[in-house]
């Protein structure tokens, strides 16, 4: 057996993260850690690694009791880790990237050399003279999992790693997690895309409530079994009735915008059109780092614009509004980031409701005299709480105290308790297991159902099939038309997000 773990549990104050987990990976295998969010996968993880030290328990390697001080130590014993977020310096060559994480020290030139022939050999060409902030997600990730590769690891933990992939790119990378396997080497695959742990895993091991609640082999379940050993229930199923086009003012009207890049690493926007009607849910499909944020910031307010009528909120010119301006016409917003953008990490859950919502709620949520009515902001709290299922440790605790799934549902809750004629989200489930995920999806589609626009920007392709009436792909900074979904295919969608040529233009209305 490669790795085991005994009893390995890991308490926070009076939270126990991990409870007495037993299980194992063995040489030349694939295992899939599945569990809801807060389900103690990352902790577990992060034990193994060497990031945290556990309370109790063993960690077993190859048949030997070992204590995993740090992460250095992790991989002098020949463990490796991808994590989902990557840590890697935009200004900085893939080279000089790949040489920062290393234990051994060499030329920059020499381990560029190392990276670019191992590259080649498992099929995930990196060029080490590359600035990272020039490259696509999909190349960034291939610059972390080379260089996860030349400590020559036995086992290598993959955190969400297809979550920023085109469905072409992760084939590739299923490609090479064969052949790694093949080799003898292990992976630990952490994903909440169940179809694709069942087509490459081998093995999984289920976490519920930080314990150990199942182990099985993926390609005999199907991803209903799986999301129910997770969350412990059945998990929701979409509902989706068709829209019927209203021929009112739209929700959301894009006329021509351009926006040149507002940083050294970000994307520029060409001549970007769109439309959204109320009642209907827009996708917007594309690969991390072709202009999705850029848009989100243009649509928001947090970029304006130079002309009024270049973005258009329920027939409002807007583009030369603020974000509380545009709050005030009745839009909402959900950016990518959920700390530091979304919420202040160290701020509790009323004080970051009240932040966001001083603009619209401001007589509800603020007595005469400036004085803040924290019994209204309470309730409304725990309204979106209940609403929502979010779980939490204490009655108002601070948003970095919240796993990042349950910070995820207040954040979107807390937008669609304003029942905003215009919602637009970037990234809704990101990271997000199945039965919150369920839970989301399903109040963006009852939200448009009921009259609003809701625009969905998302790298999750499923996601998009499931909750969009039609789909445009944005790449390179130019936005593609819009198809309605039952003329769209992953393939299509997928050619398109890679770059294959295709008319820009007005995303169109609703047929």
């Amino acid at each position: 057996m490669l790795l085991q773990t005994r009893k390995l549990t890991k308490v926070f104050g009076t939270l126990t993260a991990c409870d007495a987990i037993d299980f194992s990976i063995r040489s030349g295998e694939i295992h899939a850690l599945l569990g809801e969010n807060g389900a103690g996968k990352s902790t577990l993880v992060k034990m193994l690694f060497g990031s945290l030290q556990p309370t109790s328990g063993q960690i077993v390697w190859q048949n030997s009791p070992v204590t995993v001080a740090s992460p250095a130590a992790a991989r002098k014993l020949g463990l490796g880790m991808v994590f989902q977020h990557f840590s890697l310096f935009d200004a900085l060559t893939a080279a000089e990237n790949i040489t920062l994480a290393l234990d051994e020290r060499a030329p920059v030139a020499d381990i560029g050399e190392k990276a670019r022939a191992l590259s080649v050999q498992y099929g995930l060409p990196v060029d080490p003279n590359a600035v990272v902030g020039d490259l696509s997600v999909g190349e960034r990730q291939r610059i972390e999992i080379v260089r996860c590769l030349l400590q020559d690891p036995s086992l290598i933990i993959l955190d969400e790693p297809t979550s920023v992939l085109t469905p072409q790119e992760a084939d590739r990378l299923f490609e090479t997690l064969f052949r790694l396997r093949d080799e003898g080497r292990s992976i630990l695959y952490i994903s909440h895309r169940l179809d694709e742990v069942r087509r490459i895993c081998d093995a999984a091991t289920i976490l519920r409530h930080g314990k150990v609640v199942g182990h099985c082999q993926p390609d005999r379940e199907t991803p209903g079994t799986l999301a129910r050993m997770m969350v412990g229930d059945t998990v929701a199923q979409i509902t989706r009735a068709p829209h019927a086009a209203t021929g009112e003012t739209p929700a959301i009207l894009v006329s021509r915008l351009s926006q040149p890049p507002v940083g050294p690493f970000s994307t520029a926007l060409h001549d970007v059109s769109l439309t959204v009607q109320r009642g209907e849910v827009v996708g917007i499909a594309g690969v991390a780092g072709n202009g999705q944020g850029e848009l989100f910031d243009a649509l928001s307010g947090e970029q304006r614009q130079s002309l009024a009528d270049t973005v258009q909120l329920s027939g409002k010119p807007a583009g030369l509004l603020g974000v509380s301006a545009r709050r005030r016409l009745g839009a909402a917003f959900v950016p990518e980031e959920r700390l530091g953008h979304g919420a202040a990490p160290q701020m509790t859950l009323t004080e970051n409701l009240l932040l966001s919502r001083h603009a619209t709620d401001g007589s509800a949520f603020i007595r005469k005299g400036g004085v803040i009515a924290r019994d209204m902001i309470g309730r409304a709290a725990a309204r979106i709480s209940a609403a929502m299922d979010v779980r939490k440790g204490a009655e108002d605790p601070p948003a970095a105290a919240l796993s990042g799934g349950n910070l995820q549902k207040f954040l979107i809750g807390r937008e669609l308790d304003r029942q905003p004629a215009v919602l637009i989200v970037n990234q809704p489930t990101w990271g997000v297991d199945a039965g919150a995920a369920a839970r989301i999806r399903q109040a963006l589609i009852d939200l448009a159902r009921n009259g609003s626009g809701v625009l969905v920007i998302s790298q999750d392709l499923d996601e998009l099939f499931e909750i969009s009436d039609r789909i445009a792909v944005i790449h390179d900074g130019a936005l593609s038309a819009a198809m309605p979904v039952a003329e769209a295919t992953a393939e299509r969608i997928g050619l398109l997000m890679a770059g294959a040529a295709a008319a820009p233009g007005n995303a169109g209305v609703a047929a």
